[in-house]
């Protein structure tokens, strides 16, 4: 498990906008093998989770570097909702198009694997990015954050502000999703380890803010004592500050997520959200072309990559962190 502990504190994942294909350059390569002259014109897709997501933009800015040094080409695409049903036609019209490689965040673990496995069946490499599916034996290689880890430095967070103990609360999206899964269980996990602390279980927002802010609000009413709120993903986070904040809780609720975009970073500088778990998307990305490329090359791949993540909080986020936030395109 790879950490990045500048300080140890915490924050939020999401998404939107519709349909896109988009490109952008930026971000450093690393990992995995190096293209070699037989890599030049290989055609490769990145499939998001969802299109507009500074999360997936990042990974696509580390997706369009590594290729282009490669001598590669992408194209990418994302549905406008984290949602299986609207992934799904997404992922066969791109296997229709016979690109050499695939990099994918599955949107659910069992409706994707099927046309996924068509995918790989097709000759396509298939490397998945972030997210994963039930027996993933099909693709090439797995790269994503140690999203278990990064729940249990959630925990953490919480209980450094509040060593006393008390209630605390996840906020996810949808169950089902490998990343959000492993994040509340490690997140849960670390609770039972501690009986100040009192677990209230996991509510799911739906990728909604406006969800989350009622599941916060309604909890908040239920519980008014809670001490800490643990959202799964960035819009989980977007939501539960703004429940908090209507419950003029702001004061003695620690709210805790996952990602860092620019939205979040605004919610950590005003105080809403005490620290932000940011991931590695970039390196995610050009982690997913180097072993896409290398399994193309016949060359030796990685079949699990674990990358890191690093905690920012308002004291250093300007500093040390400032690399750690993500990006809203490319450039």
């Amino acid at each position: 498990m790879k950490w990045k502990k500048s300080v140890l504190g915490v924050l939020a994942l999401g998404a939107s906008a519709g349909l896109m294909l988009t490109g952008c350059s930026g971000g450093a390569s690393s990992g995995g093998s190096s293209a070699g002259a037989g890599s030049d014109g290989y055609k490769i897709a990145f499939i998001q989770g969802v299109a507009g997501d500074e999360f997936y933009i990042s990974m696509q800015c580390g997706i369009e570097s590594a290729a282009k040094d490669a001598g590669a080409t992408v194209t990418t695409q994302g549905p406008e909702k984290f949602d299986p049903t609207l992934q799904k036609p997404l992922v066969d019209s791109v296997v229709a198009s016979k690109p050499d490689a695939i990099l994918v965040a599955p949107t659910d673990v069992k409706a994707m694997e099927a046309p996924l496995k068509a995918a790989a069946d097709a000759g396509i490499k298939v490397v998945l990015v972030d997210t994963t599916v039930d027996d993933p034996s099909f693709a090439v290689s797995q790269i994503s954050s140690d999203n278990k880890g990064g729940g249990a430095a959630a925990f953490d967070a919480i209980k450094k502000a509040h060593p006393e103990g008390g209630k605390v609360l996840v906020v996810s999206v949808d169950p089902g999703i490998s990343t959000t899964d492993a994040r509340a269980e490690g997140f849960q996990e670390a609770v039972k380890g501690d009986d100040k602390f009192t677990d209230l279980g996991v509510q799911y927002s739906h990728n909604e803010p406006s969800t989350a802010a009622e599941i916060v609000t309604a909890a908040l009413q239920k519980d008014p004592d809670i001490v800490g709120i643990f959202a799964a993903n960035l819009f989980a986070a977007e939501g539960s500050a703004t429940g908090v904040k209507q419950a003029g809780k702001a004061d003695s609720v620690t709210i805790v997520g996952f990602d860092a975009g620019p939205a979040q970073v605004k919610q950590l500088k005003e105080g809403t959200v005490q620290a932000l778990v940011a991931q590695e998307p970039a390196t995610i990305g050009s982690d997913g072309v180097a072993q896409a490329i290398a399994a193309l090359n016949g060359d030796k791949v990685e079949a699990k990559i674990q990358t890191g993540f690093t905690i920012i909080t308002k004291d250093n986020v300007d500093g040390d962190a400032k690399d750690a936030v993500y990006q809203s395109k490319c450039g």
